[in-house]
């Protein structure tokens, strides 16, 4: 696999990703879920999903695949005795599973497929290890939907400059309105789409996820890439970071971020 990864693994991403429930990222797809049912996570991060989603499933077999050693090593140590009877993770790659044909119940991914150069590739691969009455699970953000106040034109030279960087990567920050139809181009017919949302608008909440963001422009490999790829300067990137910083102070701030998601079988 030898995509980009716009964000990186700087603590800024991971802080999010370890802030991730099943309850707060993958709602939608817990009625689907019983005891005894084995899941595949995709991208499975920092495992925080993964662990909840294997609760819900116990004794059933729940492997999470990420192609980051270190944070597949960050996820195995949240592994407690008792869960490791039923939860693996190891390193792995969407586009070339090594497992079986019809091997899981269920596959999920949580913002995975945004980040593909080919996600329909990477579907046709989980339809593969995918028992034939199977639920797939996708969910991804649609950064194009994504609404904020008060406005701010660095703000806004963020989103441009988040595009900017996707294209160049060759994957799409508004994945979410493809969902479906990438779906159907990998070959599932009986889909359920829905959306959700995540809002930041509270004090607490608005200096965590502006945090994030003024720490993600200045360290993380979105900020790299955007210097690399002559997108950006340093300079802009500060002026954006302190941005965000000016958001969070700002009593009528919020942030809403819409995703897309949905329930497929083959």
């Amino acid at each position: 696999m030898s995509d980009k990864y716009t964000h990186g693994h700087h603590d800024s991403v991971l802080r999010s990703h370890r802030w991730r429930t099943a309850e707060n990222s993958a709602a939608y797809l817990l009625p689907s879920l019983r005891p005894g049912m084995s899941l595949l996570d995709v991208g499975c991060g920092p495992g925080t999903i993964t662990l909840d989603l294997a609760a819900r499933l116990a004794p059933g077999r729940v492997l999470g695949i990420d192609r980051e050693p270190a944070v597949i090593a960050e996820a195995a140590g949240r592994l407690s005795p008792g869960a490791s009877a039923n939860v693996e993770f190891r390193a792995g790659d969407v586009y070339s599973l090594d497992l079986a044909d019809e091997s899981f119940d269920v596959v999920h991914a949580h913002q995975v497929l945004q980040h593909l150069t080919d996600p329909v590739a990477a579907l046709k691969e989980m339809r593969r290890v995918l028992r034939r009455y199977g639920v797939l699970a996708v969910r991804d953000g649609d950064y194009g939907g994504f609404v904020w106040a008060p406005s701010n034109r660095l703000l806004d030279r963020w989103m441009q400059l988040y595009h900017q960087v996707c294209r160049h990567n060759r994957a799409e920050a508004d994945a979410g309105r493809y969902l479906l139809g990438w779906a159907q181009a990998a070959g599932f017919t009986d889909i359920m789409p829905s959306s959700s949302t995540w809002t930041f608008a509270d004090a607490g909440d608005r200096a965590w996820w502006g945090e994030l963001w003024a720490e993600r422009v200045l360290e993380s490999s979105f900020a790299e890439q955007a210097v690399e790829y002559g997108l950006s300067s340093h300079d802009e990137l500060l002026s954006i970071s302190r941005a965000w910083r000016w958001w969070t102070e700002q009593p009528d701030a919020i942030f809403v971020l819409i995703h897309a998601e949905l329930i497929a079988r083959p």
